[in-house]
């Protein structure tokens, strides 16, 4: 699959399509914020990663706290060369493996069931949906410390730093995505790990109702994908 993805271009309603039969979390985890991304979302932040930027084709990808696989498996589909996935959850990890068998993509992703820490090397792009830092803040930190040590190119995405119910209705209205400002801490975090933050986009997400706090049947809130690059040293 990865070598015939390789030689044409991906429609994105294929990819949505595509992610839409990735199984999600089983027994998602209130402690580990897992929230299934939408495949919208999921296939926004591949293609812009693929087709604005060159960087999955034929690439080393590295999913950083991978779940179920989605990010993993989509960036096989669009051509990586190599793709490898890590979470610390044993069930996840079971679930994303499950998903390359049933995908057809089992040859070129790796799964590894531990802690981000224990990634080393070099990727040549970094996929990842830290968490957002809701049950513990800062939680995101560590991840893009690990994604700008290991990689050249990091899509990674964060909660927006404020509810704006304007932008919310503006997303709704347009093609998937608005571009923003970089928000001034990550920044500042990025440029301390020897990092820029190339450009920053808007997206909507809805997440279901799916632990006993959530009081709506569905929530609406903004999130950002950053596109940061790693600094020629």
């Amino acid at each position: 699959m990865g070598e015939f993805a390789q030689k044409r271009l991906i429609r994105k309603l294929d990819l949505e399509l595509f992610l839409s039969r990735v199984a999600p979390q089983p027994s998602p985890k209130v402690e580990l914020e897992q929230y299934t991304i939408s495949e919208q979302i999921a296939a926004n932040m591949l293609y812009i990663a693929a087709y604005s930027n060159g960087d999955i084709l034929g690439k080393k990808v590295l999913d950083l706290g991978c779940g179920t696989g989605r990010f993993a498996l989509g960036a096989a589909f669009l051509g990586a060369e190599q793709v490898v996935g890590i979470d610390i959850d044993r069930s996840a990890v079971e679930t994303a493996s499950e998903n390359s068998k049933v995908s057809n993509l089992k040859s070129n992703v790796q799964w590894i069931l531990g802690d981000i820490g224990s990634i080393t090397g070099q990727f040549d792009t970094v996929l990842q949906n830290p968490p957002f830092g809701v049950q513990r803040r800062e939680a995101d930190r560590p991840f893009l410390v690990k994604a700008l040590e290991v990689g050249s190119s990091v899509y990674s995405l964060h909660s927006h730093p404020e509810v704006d119910d304007r932008l919310i209705k503006r997303l709704k209205s347009s093609e998937g995505f608005l571009t923003l400002q970089a928000s001034p801490f990550l920044e500042r975090l990025v440029e301390k790990n020897n990092g820029y933050v190339e450009s920053v986009f808007a997206m909507l997400m809805t997440i279901p109702r799916m632990f006993g706090f959530h009081k709506k049947i569905k929530h609406d809130f903004v999130v950002d994908l950053y596109v940061i690059k790693k600094k020629q040293q």
